[in-house]
């Protein structure tokens, strides 16, 4: 399993679009803008044969407490024992993420990306991709709108079954899929 925070915001990810010849688009949005953060997980069945996506949105920052929260919701989800990949972000190394970490073991294994490699991370190419695709110059009014278009992109991602693959594959981390 593979774990993930990012950060969405109001302002748009500016990208080259089209529009008819002498008409420039013109993009609105508002003009003091306000932050959405969301946990996402990357879940790979021990067999490759399947990737399930999680998702989790949290007002302002991700801290220790709301990263033990959304574990202990996932674990519902995964009654089998799970292998979590992930950076060290002070929430992920906190002293009481380690302690309930530590107090889980029975379900629950650890392992550490290398510091600033990102690239590791199957997660990160899904933040990407969303922002290349469905939150391309989406300007939104609020942040539930924002929630919304978000989860919409990761509900395609989810029917098309390629796509989470596609991500594991290019961290280096599944070289045989």
């Amino acid at each position: 399993m593979h774990l993930d925070e990012s950060g969405f915001s109001q302002r748009p990810s500016i990208v080259r679009t089209w529009a008819p010849k002498g008409c420039t688009p013109i993009l609105r949005m508002a003009y003091s803008w306000k932050r959405l953060s969301a946990i996402g997980v990357l879940a790979v069945a021990p067999d490759l044969s399947r990737v399930r996506t999680f998702l989790s949105f949290q007002p302002g920052n991700v801290d220790g407490p709301r990263v033990i929260a959304f574990l202990r919701s996932l674990r519902r989800h995964l009654r089998a024992p799970v292998l979590l990949v992930w950076d060290h972000l002070p929430a992920h190394v906190s002293a009481l993420c380690r302690d309930w970490i530590a107090s889980r073991r029975h379900w629950l294994e650890v392992e550490w990306l290398p510091p600033y490699a990102p690239e590791l991370n199957p997660v990160e190419y899904l933040w990407g991709y969303l922002d290349r695709t469905d939150l391309a110059n989406f300007a939104p009014d609020n942040l539930r709108q924002l929630e919304g278009q978000v989860r919409r992109g990761v509900r395609r991602v989810r029917r098309e079954t390629d796509l989470p693959f596609a991500f594991l594959k290019h961290s280096g981390l599944y070289p045989d899929l």
